[in-house]
């Protein structure tokens, strides 16, 4: 565990691709304990607009950017919350782990990943950036 990612009671990363980005609805900057900017990344996927939120589904399909904050577990708590994590397999959100690159290094991280049922017949988000589609 020598990067923390595994072990909860030490901060970890998160990967945040939407509303919880600087400047979206639920600012990650915001909320205490107070998140800590590592860079900017992004994972291959596919964006999708639910509404007010979007959803990412991993895998093939283009690239979400995203940014990248290491969190205390206080923080990730609330974040659970946010998304409305749950045990169950039907919940909205799933944490998800994922090796991403930011500024050129390897890092551990986990994103909330939508549930494939709840983006049926959703509209895409081609540009794979939720701030830009919200400013145009």
């Amino acid at each position: 565990m020598p990067d923390g990612c595994s072990d909860p009671s030490h901060p970890r990363r998160v990967f945040v691709y939407g509303t919880l980005r600087r400047g979206g609805s639920n600012d990650i900057t915001r909320l205490q304990p107070a998140p800590r900017f590592i860079g900017m990344s992004r994972v291959q996927g596919t964006l999708y607009r639910l509404g007010g939120y979007p959803g990412l589904k991993l895998g093939a399909g283009g690239w979400v950017v995203g940014e990248v904050y290491e969190v205390e577990p206080a923080l990730e708590s609330v974040l659970d919350l946010i998304e409305g994590l749950g045990p169950k397999p039907g919940d909205e959100y799933a944490k998800r782990s994922v090796l991403l690159s930011v500024m050129g290094t390897d890092m551990a991280c986990f994103l909330y990943e939508i549930n494939p049922v709840c983006v049926n017949g959703a509209p895409t988000l081609p540009g794979g950036d939720w701030l830009e589609e919200m400013d145009d």
